[in-house]
């Protein structure tokens, strides 16, 4: 990427293009940027880094020296109706998307893409996480990655190291709004980690068929001395496994070649992993649920079949890793309520992280504050999932749908939503206003509950406001 002198993203805001503008900025690269809906933690993070962006769309955001526009993946971003993709593309200037300029960044690596339905974002940190503690005499030392989302740990998203490897979130959403192509196929991959596979992003692939297409067509394009490691318990994990003419090491919880045993629950758990009937080594994390069990075996079936870490490094590694944000993190330390946010883009997401609730707070009541932000929670096809999404919580918040989008698909309405979920049986109650809404919450929660903020857009900015107002209710 030294050819590239200043390079402006389009859509800087979303948490992949945001990654990859801070490899190209510490590449010594100039990086402007531009986008409507610039939120925490990303735009903690884009001020940190101190790249420059706008917070509106228009032709006059183009700086006049650019060499590359790097133009995201919105419905938004689309020449026909907005002002700065259509200069963009009068310019003559370079267009490429994020998942294009991440295949030339790493085309001299090692790949280690980690693909799947769910769990790729924490596989992929903890991964990093790993590959940050090795020793300088160990061959996965200096590596790189490219995480799609704001980790906690490891200590940044995007790093260009000097070494090898270089491990990648693989995301099956398509690459842009002129690139059908799944993001991951761009990623020339040596190697495959692939988390349990589920449908997903039912406005782009309407069936089970669909969804898989692209992950048997990524599992191709590995090379006859690269390797696959792969988790057998999602719902189509079967339908891709099948398909996989080479060997595969496997893992899961309960099944596979590697899995857990003698989880122990609790603040921080405790469980061996196992290999067959071997013992490999004990391991304990503060993560919580079953599926980030799941995602501890993958990683550490990944790194120990590849000699990449050795099972005390690797136990010392899960023990520090603190997971990423959004992903079950807790919000507040300053109030004695529990309130974690859950990433509740799809329901097996939603599904796990309220199981993870449970689990972990099993005699309290949980309270749901949920937004269906993404086309699959908001499509007419996907109402079925709010017969039972919810089961385990006490009380459902919905908030109002995004509308974003909502003219290119069957979107259904926050009435029909709430009544759906009130016909399966579960108390729940439509939210709009974020004032009211607040005032609503607070109103109802009482000191032994736990909250759980259930979404992948803001929910109006309550998901700031509600922890500052337990602290305040219930302080420590």
């Amino acid at each position: 990427m030294a050819t590239f002198r200043r390079v402006h993203f389009i859509g800087i805001a979303g948490a992949g293009m945001s990654a990859v503008a801070k490899l190209l900025h510490d590449s010594g690269v100039v990086v402007t940027g531009s986008d409507e809906g610039v939120y925490p933690p990303v735009s903690d993070f884009l001020k940190d880094l101190g790249i420059p962006y706008q917070t509106s769309y228009a032709a006059g955001n183009l700086p006049r020296d650019a060499d590359l526009i790097v133009i995201g993946k919105n419905a938004k971003l689309v020449p026909e109706t907005n002002p700065e993709v259509a200069a963009a593309y009068a310019s003559g200037i370079r267009i490429m998307s994020f998942p294009e300029v991440l295949s030339e960044i790493s085309s001299a690596k090692d790949t280690i893409v980690v693909a799947g339905a769910f769990g790729k974002s924490t596989s992929t940190a903890l991964f990093a996480h790993c590959l940050e503690s090795l020793p300088a005499s160990s061959a996965g030392y200096d590596s790189s990655w490219f995480i799609g989302a704001i980790p906690l740990t490891p200590s940044t998203n995007a790093r260009m190291g000097k070494g090898k490897l270089f491990v990648l979130e693989g995301d099956e959403y398509p690459s842009s709004n002129t690139d059908p192509r799944s993001k991951f196929l761009h990623y020339h991959p040596r190697h495959l980690l692939i988390t349990p596979i589920a449908h997903d992003h039912v406005n782009i692939f309407p069936t089970p068929a669909d969804y898989v297409a692209p992950f048997i067509e990524l599992t191709k394009l590995v090379p006859a001395d690269g390797s696959i490691v792969m988790c057998l318990e999602g719902p189509l994990s079967a339908d891709v496994l099948t398909r996989i003419a080479r060997p595969v090491v496997t893992y899961g919880v309960h099944r596979g070649e590697y899995h857990a045993a003698d989880i122990v629950w609790g603040e921080r758990t405790r469980f061996t992993l196992m290999r067959g009937a071997e013992k490999i080594v004990s391991l304990e994390t503060n993560q919580l649920g079953e599926h980030n069990i799941q995602n501890i075996v993958g990683v550490a079936a990944f790194l120990l079949t590849h000699n990449i870490a050795t099972p005390e490094q690797i136990a010392t590694a899960i023990a520090s890793f603190r997971g990423i944000r959004r992903r079950l993190d807790r919000k507040s330390e300053k109030t004695r309520l529990p309130i974690f946010e859950g990433f509740g883009s799809s329901y097996d997401k939603a599904r796990s992280a309220i199981a993870a609730m449970k689990q972990h707070f099993p005699a309290q009541r949980l309270v749901v504050v949920f937004e269906p932000h993404t086309f699959s929670w908001r499509n007419r096809e996907s109402i079925g999932w709010y017969d039972d999404v919810f089961g385990g919580a006490s009380k459902v918040y919905i908030f109002e749908p995004a509308a974003q989008g909502a003219a290119t698909h069957a979107q259904i309405s926050q009435d029909e939503i709430v009544a759906r979920v009130i016909k399966a049986g579960f108390d729940a109650e439509p939210i709009s206003d974020p004032e009211h809404a607040l005032n609503t919450i607070g109103g109802s929660l009482r000191a032994d509950d736990v909250v759980l903020l259930l979404t992948s857009g803001n929910l109006g900015g309550l998901i700031e406001r509600i922890p500052l107002m337990a602290e305040q209710k219930f302080p420590l």
